[in-house]
């Protein structure tokens, strides 16, 4: 049976992120990380029309300069300059600016795939393991630690085992954690789009009855789109043919990216938001979409679990008790439950606020977005919300 102090299941972009995160840590210690994931990765790059895109915030993007790994991902990076909210068929706007918040970009576009390879290239083999194509059957938990059998039924054992396998975990399941499901009875519609005009780093949030819109800038002026209907009309979308689909979406949007030209291939999902009960056990963490999956039209949910990351990375580092101990893990959850409080709760309420047609409701709303627009300090709240800095302060991620 092998031994290791950290076992990190699921080797996606929340997983990757926390090896890299301990890979010095690792080498300091003496530690042995195994990660196991069920799909290898390829070892080349392969660019795509439909690849699909994260938004990275400005705060994660200090996260990965200071892991050595942003140099790679700038390389296909689209920066964000600028964001245009906006309530259909009404007046109010606001418009946030990079500039006026004095960085570089408000945010980041990145290519899933790159941002895979760039994580997945920068971890060390001789510290970090690699069990992949591989997937764990059973954990069960010990006096010391986990037990892993995998679907090869070898057994691995570690001091901390971090879950970190997706929204729909089932070894999450497996040991009885509850979770928090909030239906929003909405469907995620998401294609890759070229508008007729440049994007030149507008990001757009279009708030409808119906739901919420989002265009977000791509390299080769491609702008990925994230469109939530309700789901008969979701699926409709999906299944008619391209020039109806975008005269719909022109529709909806308007014409401040020109004329749309192309959309590549659509893809649906409902959307719910869900919040693990217990995110930390003796010896166990849960991460990622295992431990809160958010509405996708605010862009706060792979942030906040890299956030996450960070904040688990350094809990550790400062801890001289082993990488289990319990005390550890709750002040490390302890020191994140407000950020995960505020960007929950904030993409919640934005995303119920801005898909109700009560007019009452709307009014009130698009007063918010004037007031929004004429109120310095309460637009600079807003942006250090979006960009990852809502509760601490810049210097604190590097």
């Amino acid at each position: 049976m092998q031994r290791c102090t950290v076992a990190i299941i699921g080797g996606g972009l929340v997983g990757a992120s926390l090896a890299l995160s301990l890979q010095e840590l690792a080498r300091a210690r003496g530690w042995k990380i195994v990660m196991v994931e069920p799909f290898a990765p390829g070892d080349a790059f392969q660019p795509s029309y439909d690849a699909r895109s994260s938004a990275l915030s400005y705060g994660s993007r200090l996260i990965y300069e200071r892991l050595g790994v942003w140099k790679a991902l700038a390389e296909r990076a689209e920066a964000i300059k600028h964001i245009h909210v906006s309530d259909r068929g009404r007046f109010g706007a606001a418009r946030l600016d990079a500039a006026e918040q004095r960085v570089d970009a408000l945010g980041y576009v990145i290519e899933n795939a790159w941002l895979g390879h760039c994580l997945w290239h920068a971890l060390d083999r001789d510290i970090i393991e690699w069990r992949c194509p591989a997937e764990v059957r059973r954990l069960v938990a010990g006096p010391d630690g986990y037990t892993l059998t995998l679907d090869d039924d070898s057994e691995l054992t570690c001091d901390l085992a971090v879950l970190a396998d997706g929204g729909r975990s089932a070894l999450r399941e497996q040991l009885s954690i509850h979770v928090e499901q909030t239906t929003y009875d909405q469907t995620a519609l998401i294609a890759n789009i070229t508008p007729g005009d440049p994007h030149q780093g507008w990001a757009f949030e279009r708030f409808t009855d119906t739901g919420p819109l989002a265009l977000l800038p791509l390299p080769e002026n491609r702008c990925a789109l994230i469109w939530t209907r309700p789901q008969a009309d979701a699926e409709r979308l999906a299944a008619i043919d391209e020039r109806s689909f975008l005269a719909k979406l022109q529709q909806a949007f308007g014409y401040r990216l020109g004329t749309f030209r192309q959309v590549g291939v659509r893809h649906s999902y409902p959307l719910t938001l869900i919040k693990s009960q217990e995110q930390v056990r003796p010896h166990l963490v849960v991460l990622g979409n295992a431990a809160h999956s958010l509405h996708p039209i605010a862009g706060q949910g792979f942030n906040l679990s890299l956030r996450d990351v960070s904040a688990l990375a350094e809990a550790l580092e400062n801890s001289e008790a082993k990488p289990g101990d319990f005390a550890t893990l709750q002040q490390y959850l302890e020191g994140q439950r407000l950020d995960q409080q505020l960007t929950i709760g904030f993409s919640d309420q934005v995303t119920r606020l801005f898909s109700n047609g009560n007019p009452w409701l709307a009014a009130g709303r698009n007063a918010g977005l004037i007031g929004l627009e004429l109120w310095p300090s309460a637009k600079g709240t807003f942006a250090r919300q979006a960009m990852g800095l809502g509760t601490r302060p810049a210097h604190a991620l590097f």
